[in-house]
């Protein structure tokens, strides 16, 4: 059995793609996006989850949901990706 990989370091900014993330690490690194974000004083995010059948939109969501220091979250902009997107409000 291989050990794990180190850590792939992703720049902390304000658009986050989660195309490049396996669906089976999307939560875990939502998550620590989330807390990185929130560390660096970020206030307003998008997060590129797609449009699919909406499963990774929903993980995104509840994620967001049960995050104390997220204030709201809602679609993007048709410009910024519609549906395929969600805009996160950081307190």
């Amino acid at each position: 059995m291989q050990p794990d990989p180190d850590p792939i370091r992703i720049p902390i900014t304000d658009v986050f793609d989660l195309h490049s993330v396996p669906p089976r690490d999307v939560k875990e690194v939502v998550e620590e996006y989330l807390r990185e974000a929130h560390a660096k004083g970020l206030k307003a995010l998008r997060i590129i989850h797609g449009r699919g059948i909406g499963a990774q939109r929903e993980m995104v969501r509840a994620i967001l949901a049960r995050t104390p220091f997220v204030a709201e979250f809602r679609d993007a902009p048709a410009e910024a990706g519609g549906w395929g997107a969600t805009i996160a409000t950081l307190r």
